[in-house]
């Protein structure tokens, strides 16, 4: 119970159905006033108290349990190292699948309880025999929050409850004031609970340091400076502080953020476009691990659209994703398929291209998925979850490690053509 209006409706909701409920609410900072105040967050004092006081209207039992340190460990301490790691972390898909489907499961598992039941807006459905539940989007499309789910596994969903996925939140609003619930108007929670202020750049300088680099153009020419590469994040086009206008007049937007040499490269936002994207620690919660290539819809940010795609499970390299380099023999994403088995994997958005000289990370090979996207999507950032959808019904899900854009035409083919 994290002291909103959705945990209070799912657990008197658990009541109403009638399981054996006990409210918990989770204490994720050693000093709770450091976290947000009022109303935008779930780790405030302010909440603990809204969760018991609905305990309280319900009739169940409370308590608050210390995960403040498991929380700092697994959430945060992941949330600054994905930034310093030129990356854009998700922390409520961590902290879902670290601690409220980890921690908090085992914990109530060992107390002898049969599941934890949230406030998510999400359904679970039954899945084949002995495959347990598969979990579906929210039938108010708008709250979904299967995206920040699709991270857990089919023995974690088998012990979850999300009595909430059958309603809209207007509905569930109305049901908490019918039921004298204080929290029936409290607004829902917004940005990163644990960033006092919302100012997620101040955060990342506090804990990270000042590490001054360049902001270059595609060129590679130098056009501005900043304090840290873990300020940006890819396809942001505010606060970039460059100080006059590009020379052709249009918005530039972050296109690449190398965190070695802290550069961080921007152009206009067609540059955005990508159709390739790599995805590594793949989770099959919908299916058996697929062994063949397959179209489905794939979400790429939490409430961002869904693209039609196909999936090359395993390490194999899908057509079209390329291989070359700038001198050093290693692969990129460019233009050649890398061989299957090739022994690496690529991470970075790297083109090949002369105009961009974006390289990238070279990886041991893992269990890794290639995504070809049907059509070009923007602003696809390293670090956010590939969650992969048949319908409403969640498939799997990864985590993004590289993009590559849209394949330039040869000057052959173009001649071919005319």
């Amino acid at each position: 119970m994290s002291g909103g209006v959705d945990s209070a409706v799912a657990a008197a909701r658990a009541v109403s159905a009638g399981h054996d409920v006990t409210g918990v609410h989770l204490a994720l900072s050693a000093n709770p006033r450091s976290y947000r105040s009022g109303a935008r967050g779930c780790c405030t004092l302010e909440d603990a108290r809204d969760a018991r006081r609905a305990a309280d209207v319900i009739g169940i039992p409370f308590y608050i349990w210390d995960m403040a340190e498991r929380f700092h460990h697994d959430v945060v301490r992941d949330f600054v190292d994905e930034y310093a790691r030129g990356r854009t972390p998700n922390p409520c898909l961590r902290c879902n699948e670290k601690i409220k489907f980890a921690a908090v499961l085992d914990r109530a598992v060992a107390l002898g309880f049969d599941a934890v039941c949230t406030g998510h807006h999400s359904r679970l459905a039954p899945g084949m025999a002995g495959a347990g539940p598969r979990l579906t989007r929210s039938v108010d499309h708008a709250k979904d929050q299967s995206y920040v789910l699709a991270v857990l596994t089919r023995q974690q969903l088998s012990r979850a409850m999300f009595p909430l996925g059958g309603s809209t939140k207007d509905e569930v609003r109305r049901e908490a004031a019918a039921r004298g619930l204080a929290v029936a108007d409290k607004p829902d929670s917004h940005d990163v609970c644990f960033i006092a202020d919302g100012d997620t750049r101040k955060f990342l300088q506090a804990e990270l340091g000042a590490a001054p680099g360049q902001i270059v153009d595609e060129a590679g020419a130098a056009i501005g400076s900043h304090d840290g590469s873990y300020g940006f994040t890819i396809g942001q086009r505010r606060g970039l502080r460059l100080g006059y206008p590009a020379p052709d007049g249009r918005p530039r937007y972050v296109l690449d953020i190398e965190p070695a040499s802290g550069t961080v490269t921007v152009g206009p936002a067609e540059s955005l476009d990508v159709t390739q994207i790599t995805a590594d620690r793949p989770v099959w919660t919908g299916c058996p691990r697929p062994a063949a290539p397959f179209d489905c819809l794939v979400q790429l940010r939490a409430h961002g659209t869904a693209h039609p795609a196909t999936v090359y499970p395993g390490h194999g390299h899908p057509a079209g994703v390329t291989a070359t380099d700038q001198g050093s023999g290693h692969p990129t994403v460019a233009g050649a398929d890398l061989p299957a088995g090739s022994g690496a994997i690529v991470a970075g958005r790297g083109d090949g291209s002369a105009a961009g000289g974006r390289t990238a990370e070279i990886r041991p090979v893992a269990a890794v998925l290639r995504i070809r996207l049907h059509e070009p999507a923007r602003g696809v950032a390293r670090g956010q979850a590939a969650v992969l959808y048949a319908g409403d019904t969640v498939l799997g899900s990864a985590t993004i490690t590289g993009t590559a854009r849209p394949a330039a035409p040869t000057v052959a083919a173009s001649a071919a053509r005319s």
